[in-house]
């Protein structure tokens, strides 16, 4: 099984190149942000929780994400592998996802962080924001809150799997495809 932690600030290109990774390597994508937005769309309890927090541009409370995540991954327990894309967010959330894979006889393989300046990632945001209509990703002042937090509490993920060596750090700058390559020459050195 491999399990693939697609990592990096927001707008640092993990959706685009997930979708291309589950394509090549027949993962499952699990990205949390599309969680939520499944529960926006149903307008569940869950979502009414949430949303108070994202709206702000802040981390929703790791309760509430691991059990969206174990639900999920219970639904494909045939899966060859996952990629996970917006979690772990924190050092707490690695280490509950690393013993929910060991309970089921599994481990994570690597981490890949996508390596992007913040000047890109505003203006990539900018721009998705107009496009998807995303007000969180049209405010200047959330993005950068977004980038603050993601330095601040979630990049300190990368270095808690750097301490197995299962950190790869990949230039998150360049056409789609010149990234997935990068990525793919770390997956393949991994999984032969």
């Amino acid at each position: 099984m491999l399990n693939l932690i697609l990592f990096g600030p927001p707008g640092s290109g993990k959706g685009t190149q997930a979708a291309k990774l589950v394509e090549k390597y027949n993962l499952v994508h699990i990205s949390t942000g599309d969680l939520f937005r499944r529960e926006k769309k149903s307008n569940s309890a869950i979502w009414q929780e949430a949303q108070s927090y994202m709206d702000n541009g802040n981390l929703v409370p790791d309760s509430i994400t691991i059990s969206l995540l174990r639900a999920e991954m219970a639904k494909t327990p045939d899966a060859v592998g996952y990629i996970l894309d917006g979690f772990p967010r924190n050092i707490n959330q690695a280490e509950t996802l690393d013993a929910f894979l060991k309970e089921e006889g599994t481990a994570v393989n690597l981490l890949v962080e996508l390596m992007v300046a913040d000047e890109e990632i505003i203006q990539r945001l900018a721009s998705r924001g107009k496009i998807e209509g995303r007000v969180d990703d049209q405010d200047t002042a959330i993005i950068q809150n977004r980038i603050d937090i993601y330095k601040s509490q979630t990049s300190p993920v990368a270095n808690y799997y750097a301490q197995v060596d299962k950190t790869k750090r990949i230039d998150g700058i360049g056409s789609i495809e010149e990234i997935f390559e990068r990525i793919c020459a770390v997956l393949d050195a991994v999984t032969v």
